[in-house]
């Protein structure tokens, strides 16, 4: 029996884009729907830092306004923080160019940063702190009813290894957050999506991207040893990231060592 040989030609360019949409999309929405992060009627402001992440994110959500059931807003909001260099015009430019409403707020954050920060420290705590502060507050100027953030599926499992192994916790960044003051509901549309697809999509697209080490911060080492491990787990074991991210929807306190979270103290048998 003579077999013929049978090539398969790669994926085109517009092939891969739509594949990679699709299942980004589908992600977004199956995180929406989970956890019912936009309603009829919300204002979503949509934080643009100028990353992969909030470009895809700013991407997805204006798709799915298009074919949603319900009627929302998209408001994208950008922070200036007056770093040496930040290329002003990018942002607005490209803003323009996709016709969403949008805003940039300027506060000189990197002053203040530098300030408190000895020279070859991370900067990273204290700024997002600042940047979270003025963020919110804008957002109730503007009158969102949601803030959303661009974080995604690898941003959440490794924050849950660096808050067990250096925090003593086990807590990460939720999909859906209400805020200590009960003002300002936080979503993470991109919960249940893989970073290696947002670069990839990212790529693609040619987003103009603005990159995050403009103030000079180092890049927090221990977040980049707890990604490494997972790299490694992943190699060893594909799938291992969804397995972990599957077991963080599923927690049973009865099953920890939390007594604020379970009456250990009262467990009693039946005896009856």
């Amino acid at each position: 029996m003579i077999h013929e040989a049978i090539t398969i030609a790669p994926m085109s360019g517009v092939q891969t884009e739509k594949r990679l949409l699709k299942k980004l999309k589908h992600k977004v929405g199956e995180a929406i729907l989970r956890y019912n992060m936009i309603e009829d009627g919300d204002r979503v402001m949509v934080c643009l830092s100028g990353g992969k992440d909030s470009f895809t994110l700013l991407e997805l959500l204006m798709v799915l306004q298009k074919k949603a059931p319900i009627s929302f807003e998209l408001v994208a909001v950008n922070l200036d923080q007056k770093q040496p260099g930040f290329p002003e015009h990018i942002l607005p430019g490209y803003l323009d160019e996709i016709g969403v409403e949008y805003h940039i707020v300027e506060q000189d954050t990197y002053s203040i940063v530098k300030e408190k920060i000895p020279e070859g420290k991370t900067t990273c705590g204290l700024c997002s702190r600042l940047r979270r502060g003025i963020l919110y507050s804008f957002a109730e100027k503007i009158g969102a009813s949601k803030i959303a953030l661009g974080h995604h599926q690898d941003d959440i499992i490794e924050t849950f290894f660096l808050n067990m192994f250096f925090n003593g916790q086990l807590k990460t960044m939720p999909p859906k957050l209400l805020s200590d003051n009960k003002k300002h509901v936080v979503i993470r549309p991109l919960s249940l999506c893989r970073e290696s697809d947002i670069v990839s999509y990212a790529e693609i697209k040619g987003y103009p991207i603005i990159p995050c080490n403009l103030c000079g911060s180092q890049e927090n080492m221990q977040r980049k040893v707890v990604k490494g491990m997972i790299q490694k787990w992943e190699q060893e074991t594909p799938g291992r990231s969804e397995m972990i991210m599957r077991s963080l929807q599923h927690v049973v306190p009865s099953h920890l060592a939390d007594d604020a979270l379970f009456d250990f103290a009262n467990l009693m048998r039946d005896v009856s």
